[in-house]
């Protein structure tokens, strides 16, 4: 059984409605009308649960990584 924080089972719904997506925080956070803070911990809870794929995104020259996320089948 699985325990989610508030705005997790937002994230999560979302990512499994969309199983064959890949999505960045800033999508989801769009998608799911929540801040893009709230977005980012929740992920990382998922992530943590192993609950989500992920995989960094774009090129070497960025300061920060980016990742996108993915239901996990």
């Amino acid at each position: 059984m699985l325990s989610f924080f508030m705005g997790q089972q937002d994230v999560y719904n979302f990512l499994k409605d969309n199983p064959n997506d890949w999505f960045t925080s800033r999508d989801i956070s769009k998608g799911i009308k929540i801040s893009i803070g709230s977005v980012t911990v929740c992920l990382k809870k998922l992530r943590e649960k192993n609950e989500v794929q992920h995989k960094s995104v774009g090129n070497a020259y960025r300061r920060k990584k980016q990742y996108q996320y993915k239901f996990k089948k």
